[in-house]
């Protein structure tokens, strides 16, 4: 891989890379890139991996290489303590109770000393939905030169140093947002760049169409409100009456954000293609748009006539024309072949968007423009293709024509693990399905000493599995059973690494599929629910299917099942992290050996025994009680 990067570095071009986990992508891509004496952007896909290649993995390597190459760490807006606000968030009255203030004052402590203005430091900060938006910068609130700490800005200083580095990290928020807006510093960076590096590439596709897209959301115009109260009374007390103005605001938001609900629909997503979204009640939709249009015009109009009078002022009123051009755009169909729905949760967020990125990737990234141009373009992470196939990533990202190459692990997954499919399970579907998986893994965890981690595709699921497992585990066990969401992911996995006496049980969704590195004896037992197929009301998937439809083709072998391979092939990654790890996977879904795509998607996994019947599968629970995990043996044979 490393010889593949260097090449393409040389003779520029892109590269995409498939490269199985263990292999060592990041010095594969580090190595040759550092050596080159290039000027270098690594985008990935969270703030955890750039934070672990800016302060471990890329210092290791330069100290081990001998090269004194800069390096600069840039992340979005909303990384950085804002000095401005921090310095004006203890008077602005929305903190009214002991621990958000507690938390506000070791931020103001914090931000007399760091270096870096990251939040990342402080971790209860990125965490606070209270403190978080009152102490760092958007987009709409930033006065930028005009603002009295400027100079002393974080957020600008990391963006002057990343212009001076060798090698830049940032992730791929960062990089399509600023394709988008040409806001976050990336915009002047890339022509100086002669590689970009993409890691965790999976991911580009899902990040970028909603960035390329236009959003907003109902948080967004209540955090709006909150500085219309601030500006107005800090600059034209008096001459409106700020506080009615932004309750009526409020409380129209407030209305606007229950009507899903109301129209009994749950779904995360809800199609929007005409004025009024999927499901939900036209009359009651027009009716409290409509309230929301005529107070927030009357704020606008206040905001309007007085923004002559302050910057601040000004600034607010900038950021009332871009809100009112979206709420006009929401009383309209969706234009041209762009996808719109709706994220419904306690916010409401509007996002429109295209397809996929292939489009704009082309006009930027396209084979044929990378070679004129003489810069290479590497893209990698530990899944992109279904089996042999990369077809899939290379479309949604119009790659097309682009070097492909696939690397396997190095880890040797037919001693180190073996895969279970449990053949007397009920169907996915079926209604006592979660409560099998909750039996399995609690009695399963009981032999093991917990080392279980659970995965389920979706929310629902996960709550009830949790449940039944807390109700199934006998309480002298004194087994922890750690749920998604009732902690940070942080401090969930430094209990799960280092359990109590009565072991660790976890269960999650969503975002542990991927990201997550538990190496040892600590996970030593995968199950997941279910073949994790993208729902099929999201609005961009169904989109995705009728395009593929329109041309003839199968929605289902073209879209569903490409993703859902990606997507199980994640998941199933959370299992072995080093050359010693030993585990067993569970997956509760009968259709894997039952139906043909079934076995299609489990030969695509690492090639791991089989375990068919239940007797193998509890051997190889208690031989892992038996054996550490430097036994080179297969487990399920002792």
């Amino acid at each position: 891989m490393a010889r593949a990067v260097a090449e393409t570095m040389e003779d520029g071009g892109v590269l995409v890379v498939e490269a199985g986990t263990g292999v060592g992508k990041t010095y594969a891509y580090l190595v040759p890139a550092l050596l080159s004496g290039a000027k270098v952007l690594v985008s990935t896909a969270t703030k955890a991996l750039q934070d672990q290649l800016f302060s471990r993995d890329i210092p290791e390597l330069l100290q081990t290489l001998g090269i004194g190459s800069r390096v600069a760490l840039l992340k979005g807006r909303s990384s950085y303590v804002c000095l401005q606000r921090l310095s004006t968030a203890r008077v602005n009255g929305s903190l009214q109770t002991a621990a958000p203030l507690r938390l506000l004052a070791a931020v103001e402590v914090w931000a007399q000393a760091t270096r870096s203005g990251d939040v990342a430091e402080v971790p209860a900060v990125e965490e606070s939905v209270q403190v978080l938006p009152l102490v760092t910068s958007t987009r709409d609130n930033c006065t930028v030169s005009q603002c009295p700490k400027y100079q002393e800005c974080f957020l600008y200083k990391a963006r002057r140093e990343a212009m001076q580095a060798d090698v830049v990290v940032i992730n791929h928020h960062l990089f399509f947002a600023d394709a988008n807006v040409r806001e976050s510093g990336v915009a002047e960076l890339l022509p100086t760049v002669n590689t970009v590096v993409f890691d965790e590439a999976h991911q580009l596709n899902e990040v970028g169409v909603q960035f390329l897209g236009r959003q907003w959301s109902t948080g967004q115009l209540l955090a709006f409100g909150r500085d219309v109260v601030f500006a107005g009374l800090q600059w034209a007390r008096g001459l409106a009456d700020w506080q009615w103005l932004v309750e009526q605001l409020e409380s129209a938001v407030v209305d606007l954000q229950t009507v899903c609900q109301e129209s009994g629909q749950a779904a995360p997503r809800l199609p929007w293609q005409q004025a009024v979204p999927s499901g939900v009640s036209a009359a009651l939709w027009q009716r409290r748009m409509a309230r929301l249009r005529v107070v927030f015009d009357a704020v606008k109009d206040a905001l309007m006539q007085l923004a002559p009078a302050h910057a601040d002022l000004q600034l607010m009123a900038e950021r009332a024309e871009v809100l009112s051009t979206h709420l006009s755009n929401a009383e309209l169909p969706a234009q041209g072949d762009w996808i719109r729905w709706i994220d419904n949760g306690t916010r409401l967020r509007f996002v429109e968007s295209p397809l996929d990125i292939s489009e704009a990737m082309q006009t930027r990234v396209g084979p044929s423009l990378a070679l004129e141009a003489k810069t290479s373009w590497i893209f990698t992470s530990a899944t992109l293709a279904q089996g042999a196939q990369m077809q899939w990533f290379l479309d949604t990202t119009g790659l097309q024509g682009a070097r492909t190459l696939q690397v396997e692990s190095p880890f040797d997954y037919a001693t180190q693990a073996a895969v279970y499919v449990p053949a007397n399970f009920p169907a996915p579907s079926s209604v006592d399905h979660s409560a099998r998986v909750a039996q399995l893994a609690a009695e399963s965890a009981q032999v093991l000493g917990g080392r279980t981690l659970v995965l389920t595709t979706t929310l629902r699921a996960m709550r009830l599995i949790a449940q039944t497992v807390r109700a199934l585990l006998p309480a002298h066990l004194d087994m922890q059973v750690l749920v998604q969401g009732e902690s940070s992911k942080r401090d969930l996995f430094a209990r799960f690494q280092q359990p109590g006496t009565g072991g660790c049980l976890m269960v999650a969704s969503a975002t542990f599929w991927e990201g997550v590195d538990v190496p040892g004896e600590a996970l030593q037992l995968l199950v997941i629910d279910k073949i994790p197929f993208a729902p099929p009301d999201d609005p961009l998937v169904q989109a995705h299917c009728s395009r593929v439809e329109a041309a003839g083709g199968s929605a289902f072998a073209e879209v569903q099942l490409p993703m859902a391979a990606i997507a199980l092939q994640q998941g199933v990654g959370r299992l072995i992290r080093r050359e010693t790890d030993q585990g067993v996977l569970v997956i509760c879904d009968v259709r894997l050996v039952r139906m043909g795509y079934g076995r299609q998607l489990l030969a695509a996994l690492p090639p791991m025994p089989l375990l068919r019947k239940e007797e193998q599968y509890q051997q190889a629970l208690w031989a892992l009680t038996r054996v550490s995990t430097m036994d080179p043996y297969l487990p399920y044979r002792l």
